[in-house]
């Protein structure tokens, strides 16, 4: 009886969630949704550094790429709640609940946000041939000439998509949807004149900006950037209420114990807070923003609701 009562106790604690004390005790996996030398893994790796020398273990990044960020999600949303696979996600854990008509897991239930990590606007811009230099003027000519421009997105269900989806909505212009695969073609649709116009994240708009290759008509952040000073934002520019903002963020699968979560946001805040990462990660055109775990979850949730209403008023829907 006596050896069967130790054994017992010895299974309870080998069962027994991990706490802050213990806690880590092996190297912990960052999941990037998004392939290697992409924004997010770039701020995923400048992080990644610092936060590892912050918790006493090496925080390497693994990258998921695939449906939107949502095989990385779905992979940690369904990992062990021990702390070590943790989820560096982005917007499209906003969008995808939207437009996606179904999801093996979800944002809110399955995961817990600990922090924001960063974020950076995305930005209009038009190929210098076509005759704007406003999104008044964009939006006059669109009107005038319906269905004859096309917009470049960097993929059906995207932040690049949706924000045009966004202007469309409030303004009322029907312009023609060219999605692809990525980031990178859909600049160059836009460099070549193949697209006339895109939301384009704006450390990507800049460089074009200078060369004259891409015309800035709009900052869809909550204030101008220091990147882009003289382009207004599209509140600014007239358009009531329209920001589309690229964020990344760190979230942990459900159940993870509160000790743990308690350790990870104190090293995750250090990371951000050190000089070297602040100033890495705005070299890169984002800004640091790190946050408590309930300003997260909020954010998170005003997302989610945001872009619901734009996927459901432009009929978006992914299978």
């Amino acid at each position: 009886m006596k050896n069967s009562l130790a054994f017992a106790a010895v299974l309870a604690c080998l069962a027994a969630p991990v706490s802050g004390q213990e806690y880590p005790a092996r190297p912990i996996r960052l999941i990037v949704g998004f392939p290697a030398g992409g924004g997010s893994d770039l701020v995923a790796r400048i992080i990644a550094q610092q936060l590892g020398s912050e918790i006493g273990q090496t925080a390497v990044v693994e990258n998921r790429p695939g449906a939107s960020a949502n095989i990385a999600a779905e992979l940690v949303a369904k990992a062990a709640p021990d702390g070590y696979t943790l989820l560096f996600g982005n917007s499209s854990l906003a969008i995808s609940p939207a437009v996606f008509r179904k999801m093996a897991y979800s944002p809110t239930r399955d995961l817990l946000p600990i922090s924001l990590a960063s974020q950076y606007p995305f930005t209009l811009v038009a190929h210098p041939s076509l005759p704007v230099k406003t999104v008044k003027d964009l939006v006059a000519l669109a009107k005038t000439k319906p269905n004859a421009l096309d917009y470049a997105s960097s993929g059906a269900g995207t932040m690049s998509h949706m924000a045009m989806e966004l202007l469309r909505i409030k303004s009322g212009v029907r312009i023609n949807h060219l999605p692809y695969k990525g980031a990178a073609p859909q600049s160059v649709a836009v460099l070549t004149g193949e697209a006339q116009v895109a939301f384009v994240v704006l450390p990507v708009a800049v460089q074009h900006f200078k060369t004259g290759r891409m015309r800035g008509l709009g900052v869809a952040g909550p204030k101008r950037s220091v990147l882009a000073p003289d382009v207004p934002t599209m509140i600014e520019a007239g358009i009531a209420g329209h920001t589309a903002v690229q964020w990344n963020g760190l979230l942990a699968p459900a159940k993870t114990p509160q000790p743990v979560l308690d350790k990870l946001h104190r090293a995750w805040l250090s990371a951000l807070k050190s000089p070297e990462v602040a100033k890495r990660i705005v070299a890169s055109g984002a800004e640091p923003a790190p946050t408590s775990p309930a300003e997260f979850a909020a954010f998170l949730k005003e997302e989610i609701g945001k872009w619901a209403a734009v996927a459901k008023a432009s009929n978006t829907t992914l299978d």
